[in-house]
């Protein structure tokens, strides 16, 4: 996917999304993709994304640990 804005003036800014994480309540959904060309090989791309969203989980196990744990 992309981000990017508009201002009032008529300005815009986007860029390719290829690393997201998406956290509603107590899910985190992570996505991660690659950028295609002509000489792509796809088995290259793959292996990529795979290593994107590795580091994605990495820094929620990351983030995870710093956070105290709740009593029930």
């Amino acid at each position: 996917g992309a981000v990017g804005y508009i201002d009032f003036t008529g300005n815009m800014d986007t860029c390719i999304a290829l690393r997201t994480l998406v956290i509603t309540d107590d899910q985190v959904y992570v996505q991660a993709g690659a950028g295609i060309v002509a000489d792509s090989v796809p088995s290259s791309e793959y292996q990529e994304t795979l290593n994107k969203a590795r580091g994605l989980l990495k820094a929620i196990a990351l983030a995870e640990a710093t956070i105290p744990k709740r009593e029930q």
